[in-house]
């Protein structure tokens, strides 16, 4: 019969609090976040492997041990381990576990054929018992884990692990057994600058691994909390972290206690140590040329509000005849995996007897050099708010055009700006397409010498500088503009190095962050006020955009 894991622990085990005195082992909040969102993905068939970003001490390397001392003391042939950062962390895990063993309830113990060289071994003399073990190990030495093959490991503080992380980890994970499903496989770490450990929380925030992303802010941890003493008056930093966290005085005395007299008033180290969101854990110190402060706030907004995007989808249109460029019909189809995101529907108004709309810009990226992703984001020319982005990774250019063309017809026939340095093909086929709203740039034609005019914006060393500070005024004054967290995400990023040229960190992508640099600068070719709908256009909606309810969605478009 299945041991239920949770009961086993609060009925079994006892640690020992920071006074030293043992207690039994009753789960915090953290704690709880953990064991249930595991419990959840285990019950739904996937696999307890996880990723946890945490604050100090909020008990994850007490839980997860837990978690390994329950499968070795009940389970036959279980084999499990341990790496910490350091010597003095390994050994005070394997006390831990010790303590684990020494106080469970007599009718709760296997028997222990060994205990030493940081290992626990449950078997008898005679081979009869469990045959499974507990070994804690350090990182840094060579080979450890090879030799293994493992139902459990518990990674702890990755991000100050010594020498080659990456390869260290993953001769570990190769380790752990995958055909069995109840494997446990968590990595917890509080954050230290861009390194492996960061390099898998992102990879599993995008889904780009089967690692589970658990974020556990300072705040869930309840005894995060002091008195608050006479006089006590919140700055307007604290005030907004009060309405964005919805936390209370207590929380914020122990935020300002914690900075001043834990942190030496460093403000940064205290945001490593007890970050408040993800973003927030791993602020890069560099030349950030956006205000991070207000990216990392904006952030927090957009998943306060929970300003759900109306789905994921793509385009589809249907020509008049196989030969012909005529378009007769331009449907949503939807899918999981669709790359464009609709935040905002395209706004058309009827006042007085009169059809107004907004007027939309689309600014687009094509995946040139230096650029992983085609694409190109949306905004509303009066709002200056991100409505819709389109991003994928390898795409052909004609598909791309195609959707830029559905997407601008969508959106009122918005003014579309594609840049044009690494290719011309998407300018060339929205061209072939008759699309009525195209950017236009002057550029001097160099048989004639003449200024002549051209679609499509280029990105180059005079236009560059001009439409990433234009970015960077515009989030400066008003960051509630950006709705998108990949954007958002990449601006954290998005550096001006010691030459003056602005680009992504290594290792990041500026995609989204150019496409909306280029659509904030084209915007001046578009109105920047409600126009009335003309009659041929309202008739040209009417007969070749018959957008269609995607299925399973009660969408009014």
């Amino acid at each position: 019969m299945a041991i239920n894991t949770k009961k086993y622990i609060e009925n079994g085990l006892n640690i020992k609090t920071k006074d030293s005195e043992i207690i039994p082992f009753i789960f915090n909040d953290p704690q709880d976040i953990v064991y249930e969102t595991l419990r959840k993905r285990y019950e739904a068939g996937g696999l307890r492997w996880a990723i946890v970003l945490k604050a100090r001490q909020e008990g994850i390397s007490t839980l997860t041990s837990a978690l390994g001392f329950k499968g070795a003391a009940t389970r036959p042939n279980f084999s499990g381990a341990v790496v910490a950062h350091e010597d003095k962390a390994t050994a005070n895990l394997f006390e831990m576990y010790k303590l684990f063993y020494n106080k469970l309830p007599e009718d709760m113990k296997p028997e222990i054929l060994r205990s030493n060289a940081y290992e626990l071994n449950f078997n008898n003399p005679d081979g009869t018992g469990l045959n499974s073990r507990l070994i804690c190990f350090t990182a840094g030495g060579k080979g450890i884990g090879r030799s293994f093959t493992l139902n459990f490991l518990h990674v702890s503080e990755l991000s100050r692990w010594p020498g080659d992380k990456k390869a260290t980890l993953n001769g570990l994970l190769v380790a752990v057994s995958t055909e069995d499903k109840d494997s446990i496989v968590i990595i917890e770490s509080t954050a230290l600058g861009f390194d492996h450990f960061k390099e898998l929380w992102d990879a599993a925030e995008a889904g780009e691994n089967d690692l589970l992303p658990i974020f556990l802010a300072w705040y869930q941890l309840k005894t995060y909390r002091r008195p608050v003493p006479k006089g006590f008056k919140l700055t307007y930093e604290e005030e907004e972290l009060k309405n964005l966290y919805h936390l209370d005085d207590e929380q914020i005395a122990w935020r300002r206690y914690t900075i001043r007299n834990k942190c030496g008033n460093d403000l940064d180290m205290f945001k490593q140590e007890f970050p408040s969101n993800p973003e927030e854990a791993f602020l890069s110190t560099g030349s950030c040329v956006f205000n991070k402060e207000q990216i990392v706030k904006q952030i927090q907004r957009v998943r306060t509000i929970k300003k759900e995007s109306i789905g994921f989808y793509e385009f589809d249109k249907v020509y008049e005849t196989p030969n012909s460029a005529i378009i007769s019909d331009i449907k949503w189809v939807e899918d999981e995996r669709g790359y464009i995101t609709i935040y905002e529907k395209p706004i058309i108004e009827e006042t007085n007897g009169k059809t107004r709309k907004a007027p939309y810009v689309i600014g687009g990226d094509t995946s040139g050099e230096g650029s992983d992703y085609f694409t190109a984001k949306v905004i509303n020319n009066i709002t200056k708010q991100t409505v819709a982005v389109l991003r994928k990774q390898r795409m052909d250019e004609d598909l791309f055009s195609d959707q830029l063309y559905c997407l601008g017809m969508y959106y009122n026939i918005a003014l579309i700006a594609i840049e044009t340095n690494f290719s011309t093909v998407p300018n060339r086929e929205l061209e072939k397409l008759h699309y009525p709203n195209l950017y236009i740039r002057e550029r001097m034609d160099t048989l004639s010498n003449v200024m002549v005019k051209a679609i499509g914006f280029e990105t180059n060393s005079k236009t560059k500088p001009v439409i990433c500070q234009g970015l960077i005024k515009l989030m400066r004054e008003d960051p509630t503009i950006e709705v998108d967290i990949t954007t958002l995400k990449e601006m954290l990023y998005f550096i001006k190095d010691d030459k003056g040229h602005y680009h992504a960190e290594e290792g990041y992508h500026d995609d989204t962050v150019m496409a909306t640099a280029i659509c904030h600068f084209a915007s001046s070719q578009q109105s920047s006020l409600w126009e009335e709908e003309k009659i041929e256009e309202k008739g040209f909606i009417e007969r070749n955009f018959n957008m269609k309810q995607p299925k399973g969605r009660p969408i009014e478009w």
